[in-house]
């Protein structure tokens, strides 16, 4: 059976979209660690949306300086501007739509009470393989990540990559799949052997045969379309909605990281492990959380009672600081 994942670099544009919120998210946490967010991104050409809710002692007035600050960071400054002029996002160009509102009342209350800020289902996953992940999935990341540093030092290579891999039953590569801009031709076969480790059966890069028009001038960016990536590919059902618009309390994040983090504990000498959780607007008591393991071909079931309350577990994730910016490169990997 063939097993394929893919990932995307921060230069994707629905991943830029993803980090522009999450810059703004740890930014405005810098300034009240009690503020309530949920904010979606919307980016094409050179146009941010932002529209969403926030709530607490913060500025919002430099929201554009902000929204560049993000850029640069992902490697869309002005050098590479002047590299790729009207290929690529344009720094000098950016115009933002702010359409952000403030938080419902009614839901800010269950939350001072210390429930969950929203209601949900999430789930977890954790396989026999290098970080406790599939390993198509690892090896698509691991590529693109490499891919991603090279690009950032290039003048000729562009941010905006993907990469896709194919594994057959035994976990050889069956077939690799890159796309990544170039400005010249770059034969970038060596590099891609060496960084995975062993020679694909097949190779593709770039398989329009160019790729110069990238970012958001090439497609439109939204939050949260790229959940296969960011969580399990197809080893496993995506839980929640974006983990990468909200605020901790929103739980999307939270509860899928501590799902995470519950099937790799339970994973033991078992194969897979599954974790599912849901949450209740309000209440701090999960209504369901469920553990499945498998080995050898063995499914076996059990229900958990989980007592802790959502600020524990959103400490005990680590949500409890402005890290959402990291950890949205890499996805919910721990």
């Amino acid at each position: 059976m063939l097993k394929t994942a893919e990932f995307v670099s921060l230069g994707h544009p629905d991943k830029t979209a993803d980090f522009i919120t999450c810059v703004l998210l740890d930014t405005l946490l810098l300034q009240d660690k009690n503020l309530k967010y949920a904010v979606e991104v919307m980016i094409k050409d050179n146009t941010v949306v932002l529209g969403g809710e926030i709530s607490g002692n913060i500025r919002t007035d430099n929201l554009t300086e902000i929204v560049k600050k993000a850029l640069r960071t992902i490697g869309y400054d002005e050098r590479y501007a002047s590299l790729w002029g009207d290929k690529a996002i344009n720094i000098h160009k950016i115009n933002v739509i702010n359409l952000i509102g403030v938080q419902s009342g009614e839901i800010l209350q269950g939350v001072n009470q210390n429930g969950w800020g929203d209601q949900g289902v999430f789930a977890g996953y954790a396989c026999q393989s290098p970080d406790n992940m599939p390993l198509e999935l690892t090896l698509a990341r691991r590529l693109n990540n490499a891919l991603y540093e090279t690009a950032k030092k290039s003048d000729i290579l562009g941010l905006d990559i993907k990469t896709q891999i194919t594994l057959d039953e035994t976990g050889h590569i069956h077939t690799a799949i890159v796309a990544i801009p170039m400005l010249e031709k770059t034969d970038l076969t060596n590099f891609i052997i060496q960084t995975l480790g062993q020679k694909p059966d097949k190779l593709i890069i770039n398989g329009t045969g160019a790729y110069t028009v990238h970012s958001s001038i090439a497609d439109c960016g939204i939050t949260g379309r790229k959940l296969a990536c960011d969580f399990y590919s197809l080893a496993c059902p995506v839980g929640g909605g974006s983990p990468w618009t909200k605020d901790a309390s929103k739980a999307d994040l939270t509860l899928n990281l501590y799902a995470r983090r519950l099937a790799c504990e339970y994973l033991k000498d078992n194969d897979e492990c599954f974790v599912y959780l849901s949450s209740c607007i309000g209440q701090a008591q999960l209504p369901s959380a469920v553990i499945k393991t498998i080995k050898n071909g063995i499914t076996e079931t059990q229900t958990l009672t989980i007592d802790l309350i959502p600020t524990e577990i959103i400490q005990l994730v680590g949500l409890d600081k402005p890290i959402f910016a990291h950890l949205c490169q890499n996805g919910l990997l721990l």
